[in-house]
């Protein structure tokens, strides 16, 4: 209108029309660049919606969709689907988010939809969000039992197989430097896959990475365990293309994968953490309050509520910010995460990391969520605790005085670890040396299932193994026969095989890099040419043990019997109930060779004369025969 207007009141005054044009096109030309300006900004407006996408067929038609971008708040959002329903937007306390409620029918077929966002009658942008089939492949999402053996590595410090990815630029940290403990070395995904191979002849099933997801912080990003994207491996891993192909790889060599998640905290490098949806998304103390690392609060019936809260939303270090998992968009963010990951990659186990710092009524729904969606998905909870009933309060089964069930199907069982260590380093006692490995395992009436919690001697938290034993031979192969044939999913740290030491203190020295993993490396300990022979009769005797087990249905599906131990030995049994392939563990953890008269243990021998030395292949009189010293004896009964 008022360019229109302009020409009249011109040619009332000549001499100015020539300036008048100028002005208006002026004004044409500022009004355009505005609404150019303007259509960028709302462009712009976008960042992220999580998750990304989503699957149809799944137990829980329900759908939380987080929306990222600056003043999204300001949107109007609409969706046109068949079996999608759009049935809340929820708008928060930061404008910069919006949740969107969907519900799928059972009818639902896969497919593209656009998510429209408008303001003030205007498109500002559209997200083709993708429904995807859920993958029902054989082999997928398998479960792990006492069957398997578990292989976990930090794949930073494994081996190098991408030099592509070593170094990212954009990322917070991008010193690569294999001379210190806390910056990266450049270990990677592709270098696991390099050496699976390996990995099956030493007689594994399962490897277990610590979490693979994206760690942007400036230090010590490479353990992983604070996570700065939930939807993202790091790329210095690789993308989530190689992880899925990576699983994808194992399971076709007949493998199985665990994946390490966080529920209780995040890194401070979080994307979400530097644009917090509201308040309360973290737990939010007046000043920095770390948590007491005191489980018994959780489980104290005298317990004050102080002292529960500060065990429970305490942060567990100032660089990783505690969730607060009692907040609804906590809870959905979260569990759907952990769904993706499941159903895009094929997963067939979780560990779930500081588990006693979690809500427990959150993660009582959340095992149930995931057992609807996926039923022979196995979890295990990191739980280093000092009592077996601390461990066995967080299993499920155990009801009473909680009023509810976790459904955690096991713990990573550390008064086991402590047992087993006293029995092959302690001096024998009234509840000292084997006697303490014999009590502990006498608690396992407090477990629903005993089998499925997760065994160990180490981990990338502490001491290696062989260091704990004083880098004495013999107890190493005693702690290994204990291992590998005790009940429970036996779990080994990377490196074990081959006598990789060193302590906690300075903690980094327990996450070298495993020999052999880069190019360059003066010895190659994947090959027994680049072994020592000690190192290789090391590898041998785990690689006999483990090897056994996988054909050994009393080491793989059996029963556990024991006895008190007598004259410093301790015996016990795995077993079947038709009593083929029965296996006898005999420890003598003594410095003295001992003699054995088995007619004690009739009840399991029953009508067995001999057996078979797993180790040595030799067979033997099974009514009466010496146990050397410093040895654990695995014998396979006719």
């Amino acid at each position: 209108m008022i360019l229109s207007a302009t020409p009249s009141l011109c040619s009332l005054i000549p001499n100015a029309q020539t300036a008048a044009l100028r002005q208006a096109k002026k004004i044409l030309l500022i009004s355009l660049f505005i609404l150019a300006a303007n259509a960028d900004a709302f462009a712009q407006k976008f960042e992220r919606i999580e998750p990304m996408f989503w699957f149809t067929g799944m137990h829980n038609p329900k759908l939380q969709l987080l929306v990222h971008g600056d003043n999204i708040a300001i949107s109007t959002v609409t969706l046109s689907y068949p079996g999608v329903k759009l049935v809340k937007v929820n708008k928060v306390e930061n404008p910069n988010y919006l949740f969107l409620d969907l519900e799928l029918s059972t009818a639902v077929k896969a497919g593209t939809f656009p998510i429209n966002f408008t303001a003030k009658g205007k498109k500002i942008f559209s997200y083709n969000y993708e429904l995807k089939n859920r993958d029902k492949s054989a082999g997928r999402i398998q479960g792990v039992t006492q069957k398997d053996f578990i292989y976990l590595l930090m794949p930073d410090r494994f081996s190098n197989g991408d030099k592509s990815n070593d170094v990212v630029q954009g990322l917070t940290e991008t010193a690569l430097n294999r001379d210190s403990m806390y910056y990266r070395h450049g270990g990677d995904i592709q270098g696991v896959v390099n050496h699976l191979d390996y990995l099956k002849d030493l007689g594994i099933t399962t490897v277990w990475m610590t979490p693979e997801v994206e760690n942007d912080m400036p230090r010590a990003s490479y353990h992983g365990y604070a996570v700065t994207d939930h939807y993202k491996i790091d790329p210095r891993y690789g993308t989530n293309e190689s992880y899925k192909k990576y699983v994808e790889t194992v399971h076709a060599k007949g493998m199985k994968v665990i994946k390490d998640i966080v529920h209780n905290h995040i890194g401070t490098g979080h994307w979400f953490y530097k644009d917090l949806p509201m308040k309360n998304w973290l737990n939010q103390w007046p000043t920095y309050t770390q948590t007491s690392y005191r489980d018994q609060t959780v489980m104290d019936p005298h317990a004050s509520a102080a002292d529960r809260k500060q065990m429970l939303d305490g942060w567990f270090v100032p660089s990783m910010p505690d969730l607060n998992q009692t907040n609804p968009y906590v809870q959905n963010y979260l569990t759907q995460n952990h769904i993706w990951w499941i159903e895009y990659a094929g997963i067939d186990g979780l560990r779930l990391d500081t588990y006693p710092y979690n809500d427990p009524i959150y993660m009582s729904d959340w095992a149930l969520k995931l057992q609807a969606e996926f039923p022979h998905l196995s979890v295990f909870g990191e739980t280093l605790v000092n009592a077996v009933a601390n461990q066995a309060f967080f299993t499920g089964g155990n009801t009473v005085n909680r009023g509810f069930d976790t459904h955690l199907q096991g713990i990573t069982d550390a008064t086991l670890k402590d047992a087993m260590y006293e029995a092959i380093n302690g001096k024998n006692g009234w509840t000292d040396g084997v006697n303490r490995m014999y009590a502990t395992l006498a608690h396992d009436f407090l477990y629903k299932n005993p089998n499925t919690n997760c065994i160990f001697l180490d981990n990338h938290d502490m001491s290696r193994f062989y260091s704990m034993v004083g880098e004495d031979f013999d107890k190493y192969k005693e702690g290994m026969a204990l291992l590998l044939t005790m009940r429970g999913i036996p779990q080994m740290y990377y490196g074990t095989e081959i006598l990789m030491k060193n302590f906690s203190n300075p903690d980094g020295l327990i996450r070298s890099d495993f020999p052999g993993g880069w190019d360059g490396d003066k010895k190659d300990k994947f090959t027994a040419d680049g072994r020592t022979n000690k190192e290789n009769e090391a590898f041998n005797f785990v690689k006999t043990l483990a090897n056994f087990r996988k054909n050994s249905p009393a080491l793989q599906t059996g029963k556990l019997m024991q006895y008190v131990p007598q004259d410093d030995i301790y015996v016990y049994f795995r077993y079947n109930a038709d009593a083929k392939g029965t296996v006898m563990v005999v420890v003598n953890n003594t410095e003295k060779d001992k003699n054995l008269n088995t007619n004690r243990f009739a009840e399991q021998i029953k009508n067995s004369t001999s057996a078979r030395n797993v180790i040595s292949n030799e067979r033997m009189d099974v009514k009466a025969f010496k146990v050397p010293a410093k040895t654990t004896l695995v014998l396979e009964l006719n």
